[in-house]
């Protein structure tokens, strides 16, 4: 039976230490033009614009810049100096020591391929290399490192999730099938979305861009793919110095991309960006082999049975469908694990038919009071404050008592939080007691009764 410990090492780098998985899917580097899929041409215009925008340029940043080897550059440039296209302005002892400036002819064309489409970043990958990469990486790929209840347990804490909870979200995970949480604000859906992301295990490849006909698509978003966390890193380093790659991709770790209200129908599909010249990709497309949260369904600028009707198909098919400027459709892999959150009740919101297509259906409320005390436990360990039983026993059976308050998981961070508040500027140190807790609930609250109680100020 494979433990923890083994299944973290199958995902990063196989169960018996040896080459990761991730660097099976990392494409090789491409050791010229023809290897990387692309039209020469493409490539001509992009160094054009490079080096028109640059001014005279080293063939190292070039490559940097460009994420292209070498060998691929030094090809163009050859092609692009016989077109007296491109010239060498200055060359040094070493090979790679050579800078490249535009003829005349050059600046010209430089100008003109800029003013068609100002797109001057990394050089893009082809459409079937990036569908070959997502089926490699699924997240449902046969034979991939399960989820364990002690895996949910190390990211959640014993008991966080409440009974059945951790089933429920262990199985959705195991199957790779969208999940629907729901419950009353302040249950812990959005907190739990989130850290559902540190159970995706494992590194993927995500290229820059992307090249569909004549268009470029960004894919990459630095914020959103992160880079191997840095236990990894020196590994990664190690294993990349081994085996050259493909520049055009970057190694990270599972996408998880986060949606709210501020969600509309025009953010479901291709964006074009003409101060970059590019596409810009949706959501969806950019968590890829990870995991795309869509927070406060019901609440979004597109309505919710429209939401869910645009990735249903999606979702039944594993395949997307996308469109460019002028109706040219093309398809590709989706491999996206869904996760929805609303506060609203589900009937209410969708039709049967909705609900029956999505996997798993979570409720998400009060915590039983046992798991609402480790979890102020848990809190207090996190915010360095001592935890004391007695004040615990006061905010259980006074507060949430007497307010009828539930025991919600958000309650206890929020709680611990203010006490901090309050403390720093009352300039002493946070302390877990009953006269804390009143103060901090009800500066929660909003108590119409009155103000908080004088022993709350002392």
């Amino acid at each position: 039976m494979i433990n923890v410990e083994q299944q973290r090492g199958a995902a990063q780098g196989g169960v018996d230490g040896g080459e990761p998985d991730w660097m099976a899917a990392l494409p090789a580097q491409p050791k010229s033009v023809a290897e990387t899929g692309l039209e020469q041409q493409l490539l001509v215009e992009l160094i054009a614009k490079a080096v028109f925008i640059a001014g005279k340029s080293h063939l190292a940043p070039l490559s940097g810049k460009l994420r292209l080897p070498l060998n691929v550059l030094r090809e163009v440039l050859a092609f692009m100096v016989a077109e007296q296209l491109i010239e060498v302005a200055w060359r040094g002892e070493s090979d790679i020591d050579v800078q490249y400036q535009l003829t005349a002819a050059g600046r010209q064309r430089g100008a003109a391929y800029l003013e068609r489409c100002p797109y001057a970043g990394p050089a893009p990958v082809t459409l079937e290399a990036y569908c070959a990469a997502l089926r490699r990486q699924s997240w449902r790929r046969p034979g991939r490192p399960g989820v364990g209840a002690e895996q949910i347990e190390a990211v959640f804490g014993a008991g966080r999730l409440g009974a059945g909870v951790l089933e429920l979200v262990g199985a959705a995970l195991q199957s790779g099938r969208s999940m629907l949480l729901y419950g009353p604000p302040g249950s812990g859906k959005t907190t739990l979305a989130k850290k559902l992301a540190g159970l995706l295990q494992g590194l993927v490849a995500v290229p820059y861009a992307l090249v569909v006909g004549q268009e470029i698509i960004r894919i990459h978003d630095p914020l959103l793919h992160l880079a191997p966390a840095p236990a990894q890193a020196a590994r990664v380093r190690q294993a990349l110095e081994r085996r050259g790659a493909d520049l055009r991709w970057a190694l990270c770790r599972r996408a998880a991309e986060h949606a709210g209200a501020e969600l509309g129908a025009d953010m479901l599909d291709l964006r074009h960006d003409g101060v970059e010249g590019c596409y810009q990709a949706p959501a969806h497309l950019k968590a890829n082999n990870g995991m795309l949260i869509i927070d406060d369904l019901g609440r979004q600028r597109v309505e919710a049975r429209a939401l869910l009707g645009r990735f249903m198909a999606p979702l039944e098919l594993g395949q997307d469908q996308l469109s460019l400027r002028g109706g040219h459709k093309f398809s590709l892999p989706f491999d996206v694990l869904l996760v929805f959150a609303t506060n609203l009740a589900p009937h209410a919101l969708l039709d049967a038919a909705h609900l029956r297509r999505l996997g798993y259906k979570i409720h998400v409320g009060a915590l039983d009071e046992a798991d609402y005390r480790a979890l102020l436990r848990q809190e207090c360990g996190a915010a360095g404050i001592a935890y004391d039983e007695a004040a615990c026993a006061h905010l259980i059976g006074r507060l949430h008592g007497a307010g009828g308050q539930a025991l919600l998981a958000s309650y206890p961070a929020e709680l611990l939080g203010r006490i901090q508040d309050f403390a720093a500027f009352a300039g002493r140190p946070p302390r877990l007691c009953a006269a804390a807790l009143e103060q901090a609930w009800h500066s929660m609250f909003a108590d119409c009764a009155g103000a908080a109680p004088d022993g709350a100020r002392a």
